[in-house]
């Protein structure tokens, strides 16, 4: 979509259809609320440790800002309204089905508008919000960081290793840290800050596919790795205890951060159908990804009872692309009556 400058950036697009399908699949294949026989055959770990999208979405937003607002002045109050138009509207309408449903069922009590408020702390909102809450605690330090980023985007890497050695001071402290790297800024601020980082060395990039992808292929492996020996809920028991989480947030932000600023330098803009298609999927994936979790565990049900089984992990997969697709036509009615509306509020916020 349309920044209220103006720009266009068609790759990113293409990068946030990506991410939504990763967070759908992950979803999709886990509706019996169990782990697949797995892992599945390499690089599918991408997919049943699908997850990992989350830090594909808080990369991309770190570039992406960072495209934006480079060598210009951010206008901070103007900026923040332009963030409450664009993620509050589908936001407070998912929240009103949420308590319509507990309504329905008779289970609305003054628990779940407590939580509502515990969320902009704490990451309890639910369908999703909770990565949204993160997304606005990015939003309050993104004056600090690109005023690091213009001294010397260099400094950022402090950024990452001070973050780094904090998530190693609770693990080694209370056992944990998973729950801290995952749910938290603390633990997601590196895939924000490499998506700053990239940005600033994206030229470095130009004419080196080949260590782009083996760059891409490492993290890959390692996921795969991390897939096998039980992945986010078996690892070996959620929160896990594994010293793993204290680097894997910085492993996302680095692989994602070089394969955006990679993509977004060698794709040229394309009417041509494909490349149309998918950057519309992209303008809808936030529509996709706070909605699909009303129907993304129900899609696989009624496939597995209705129609044929999904005991083969690889079926289940392939059945997440035409699930996903189905849900485009819903994504386009909410960024068109719910999401877009608003924007025309938008105010520029920078000089």
């Amino acid at each position: 979509m349309k920044s209220s400058t103006g720009q266009y950036f068609q790759a990113l697009d293409h990068v946030r259809a990506l991410a939504a399908f990763v967070v759908f699949a992950w979803h999709f294949i886990h509706f019996q609320q169990g782990q697949l026989a797995g892992p599945l055959v390499f690089p599918l770990s991408l997919f049943t440790e699908g997850h990992t999208g989350v830090a594909i979405f808080m990369t991309l937003s770190g570039y992406l800002f960072a495209r934006l607002l480079d060598n210009r002045k951010l206008l901070f109050i103007p900026f923040l309204w332009n963030r409450v138009l664009r993620l509050t509207p589908l936001l407070v309408l998912v929240f009103t089905l949420l308590a319509l449903q507990r309504w329905w069922v008779g289970a609305l009590n003054a628990d779940f508008f407590r939580t509502l408020l515990e969320g902009f702390v704490r990451p309890v909102w639910p369908n999703g919000g909770w990565s949204i809450a993160v997304e606005m605690h990015f939003y309050l330090v993104l004056p600090l960081l690109l005023w690091l980023a213009a001294r010397s985007p260099r400094y950022l890497l402090w950024v990452v290793a001070a973050a780094v050695a904090l998530r190693l001071a609770v693990w080694l402290i209370t056992g944990e840290v998973q729950s801290l790297a995952y749910w938290t800024l603390l633990g997601r601020i590196d895939q924000f800050v490499l998506g700053i980082w990239f940005f600033h060395y994206r030229n470095a990039l130009v004419g080196r596919g080949g260590w782009v992808a083996l760059g891409v292929l490492a993290f890959l492996l390692f996921w795969y790795g991390f897939d096998a020996q039980g992945g986010f809920y078996v690892s070996p028991a959620y929160p896990s205890p594994s010293p793993v989480w204290v680097v894997i947030t910085l492993f996302e932000g680095l692989a994602y951060g070089m394969f955006i600023a990679w993509y977004d330098g060698w794709f040229r803009q394309s009417d041509s159908r494909w490349a149309t298609w998918v950057a519309a999927i992209g303008t809808y994936s936030y529509s996709i990804y706070l909605l699909h979790f009303f129907v993304v565990f129900e899609m696989p049900a009624f496939v597995h009872t209705r129609l044929f089984a999904l005991d083969n992990p690889y079926v289940l997969l392939l059945m997440a692309i035409p699930c996903f697709l189905l849900l485009v036509p819903l994504a386009w009615a909410s960024y068109r009556w719910v999401e877009s509306p608003f924007l025309r509020f938008r105010r520029r916020y920078i000089q």
